[in-house]
């Protein structure tokens, strides 16, 4: 996996379902900035790398190849703290979710 990817794969998971208000929260909070500190990488090339981000966050499926060009030709692959961005939040939706799926095993 390139970075550019790893990047793009943190976005794609976004907040998970079925996580409690506060670890939902956490999470959330954890993409929307990486989204920002995304989004602000992608200035300076007339606003297309920033119509894929939000193209991309609607259907992720569809725009996840484009979004990876668009990372790697903003330099993405060299902000260490975008990359940090992305390694916590797509450990941190792992946790949450076995922790929701723990947690509902729970009493049974």
């Amino acid at each position: 996996m390139t970075r550019a990817e790893l990047v793009a794969a943190a976005l794609g998971a976004g907040a998970p379902d079925g996580l409690t208000d506060t670890r939902q929260g956490l999470v959330r909070d954890l993409y929307v900035a990486l989204r920002e500190s995304v989004r602000w990488r992608l200035t300076g090339d007339g606003g297309y790398g920033r119509r894929v981000l939000d193209a991309h966050e609607t259907d992720p499926d569809v725009w996840r190849g484009r979004l990876v060009e668009v990372l790697a030709g903003s330099g993405v692959e060299k902000d260490e703290e975008i990359l940090a961005a992305a390694r916590i939040l797509l450990g941190a939706g792992r946790r949450a979710c076995r922790l929701a799926l723990d947690a509902r095993g729970v009493g049974q």
